[in-house]
């Protein structure tokens, strides 16, 4: 038999007081089994101010006088005082400590304790989030439970407020599991547990009753006291309120008795003791060695240059996330523009073969009960294609080349514009709006667009500016075109734009007076001002509303179209021309109508 397995510790004597069994007499010293207190599994219970930290100080004062090496779990940053007679490691968050450590030091801290007999407080306290501490626990004692699997060391590992971990109500998350793993199978391999709580109604009690030994310290809560009734049984319930402190039943499976006994007084500095109003100087503690500390610093280092690495790339993928963004409103906007150009240029095509250019009239994209609020302006289009079908006859058999009908109100041809051959679609940034509306735009910046790209240069597409392309382009002098004509025309034109800016059209319409983001968002589109903006600057270069002053713009079809007419219109007709615009994007007034 070697001398560790018969070793002891004297850590307290025999108290004179009511419970308790044995031959002893009071003051008859008590002392525990080495390798029964490192290899077993044992609990401290006792209200706060009891004992119950000292007594676990007092074991493990014993157990570091005689070479055996321990890790804490120290919750409350309560024994670092250790370090005033004994070298030990100091790791956790706190600048105090020795070292600041992480999940990622947890399998050299397991060697440094198993291999090198480096006794080590795991203070935990610092740490403002439980998740971290846990996680860092929970790694710990992984690292033991598999060195200890081959190393079959005698060796302790000590957990304050263990009700934290292995709770009586709730489930517990890893660190708990792995310690009541520990519990029921570490003793094999030589790993021991002692818990220690204030609180044993808290506490599993199928960690409490597999216990090898256990000391009640004063308790005065009905539910713990009811704890020490179950399990010692009720006269042991009753005393236990009176303890003294430091006082508590010791409980040993190997002497297979009840002992009321009054431990020894711990002899490193307090550092849990509660403050009292003398001051006190903390005493000069051990520093641990050098070395040691480096090669962890070395596994902190290397953490924090993996840290700094992933920060960077974070920063890049955002750079990347805001730059693909970007591309995605700019595809987004080139192929609107794209769409209204094709829906431009379909209208154009068909305006060309409209009645009063000797076409159909028929517009391909525009739906029939459209096409019916329109047919007052000019007859049905079916009328329109049959009538000029037969003109086209007519004039065959007259030998007639194609001359107008002499009694027909000379028509003037549509002119197109002699800018881009359709409103743009407002792809330019909200600095160039503010510049042409002199308001400053969302940004409140007021400098003036960029010149326009050298021919064949297609990157316009995105930034050019309107030019000379003008609002009265599109609206030719008064009284060159019939009603019907100036309602197909701007029709066209609105036919031409998108979704999105029908959709600001009739919001504008009905609000009167109204600011491009708001418009942008009641149409159903995001809240992007570099989009709202743009939009928007296509429905004012049209004419169809107008800049209201402060950010804002009003609704101005019912004046242009008044202004094609020099005001020549009544008030039923200017209604009944507008309406039958407006029939090209309100849709539900216009099923209603």
């Amino acid at each position: 038999m070697t001398d560790s397995e018969t070793e002891t510790i004297s850590v307290a004597e025999i108290s004179d007081g009511p419970g308790g069994e044995g031959t002893e007499e009071p003051g008859t010293t008590v002392d525990l089994p080495v390798v029964d207190i490192l290899t077993g599994r044992g609990f401290v219970t006792g209200k706060s101010g009891s004992g119950k930290s000292n007594t676990a100080s007092v074991i493990i004062e014993n157990l570091l006088s005689a070479n055996f090496p321990v890790l804490i779990v120290d919750t409350d940053g309560e024994y670092y005082g250790l370090k005033q007679e004994f070298e030990l490691l100091h790791a956790g968050a706190d600048d105090e400590c020795d070292i600041q450590v992480s999940p990622e030091h947890a399998e050299r801290l397991a060697t440094l304790a198993l291999e090198q007999n480096v006794p080590i407080i795991l203070d935990v306290s610092g740490y403002l989030d439980d998740a971290a501490s846990d996680e860092l626990v929970t790694e710990v004692a992984k690292h033991l439970f598999a060195k200890e699997k081959k190393l079959k060391k005698p060796f302790l590992m000590l957990i304050e407020e263990c009700h934290e971990y292995i709770p009586e109500k709730g489930g517990m998350d890893e660190a708990g599991k792995m310690l009541i793993k520990i519990g029921k199978r570490g003793r094999k391999h030589g790993l021991g547990v002692v818990g220690i709580s204030q609180r044993p109604a808290d506490v599993k009690k199928d960690f409490i009753t597999q216990c090898d030994w256990l000391v009640w310290h004063r308790l005065t809560w009905r539910n713990d006291t009811k704890v020490v009734g179950r399990i010692l049984g009720s006269e042991y319930a009753d005393a236990i309120e009176d303890m003294g402190n430091g006082e508590g039943f010791l409980v040993t499976d190997w002497s297979e008795s009840i002992r009321r006994v009054q431990f020894h007084k711990k002899e490193t500095f307090d550092a849990g003791a509660t403050p009292g109003l003398d001051d006190f100087e903390r005493p000069d503690l051990k520093s641990v060695d050098g070395d040691l500390v480096s090669d962890l610093k070395e596994i902190s280092d290397e953490k924090a240059r993996q840290e700094s690495r992933i920060a960077d790339l974070r920063q890049e993928i955002d750079k990347k996330d805001a730059r693909i963004r970007q591309l995605e409103r700019e595809l987004e906007e080139a192929r609107d523009l794209s769409r209204m150009a094709d829906q431009f240029a379909q209208a154009m095509f068909q305006k060309a073969e409209a009645p009063y250019r000797g076409g159909g009239g028929r517009n391909l994209n525009r739906p029939a009960d459209k096409q019916a609020a329109l047919g007052e302006y000019g007859g049905s289009a079916d009328g329109d294609v049959a009538d000029a079908a037969a003109d086209a006859a007519t004039d065959a058999d007259a030998g007639d080349d194609g001359a107008a009908d002499a009694d027909a109100p000379p028509r003037q041809p549509l002119e197109a514009p002699s800018g881009p051959p359709w409103p743009t679609h407002g792809l330019l940034s909200e600095r160039d709006e503010a510049a042409a509306d002199g308001t400053g735009g969302p940004s409140g910046a007021g400098a003036a667009s960029e010149a326009a790209p050298s021919a064949g240069d297609e990157s316009w597409l995105a930034d050019a500016e309107m030019g000379d392309f003008q609002p009265a382009e599109l609206h030719p002098a008064p009284g060159a075109e019939s009603r019907r004509d100036v309602v197909d025309r701007m029709t066209a034109i609105i036919d031409a734009l998108g979704d999105a800016h029908h959709g600001m059209l009739a919001h504008y319409r009905e609000r009167g007076v109204s600011d491009p983001l708001a418009a942008h968002v009641a149409a159903g589109e995001t809240g992007d001002q570099h989009l709202a903006y743009g939009r928007n600057r296509s429905l004012r270069r049209a004419g169809f509303i107008r800049h209201a002053g402060r950010g804002k713009y009003e609704y101005a079809l019912p004046d242009l179209v008044s202004d094609e007419y020099a005001d020549l219109l009544g008030d039923d007709e200017l209604r009944e021309t507008v309406a039958a615009i407006e029939a090209s994007f309100v849709e539900e007034e216009a099923d209603g109508e």
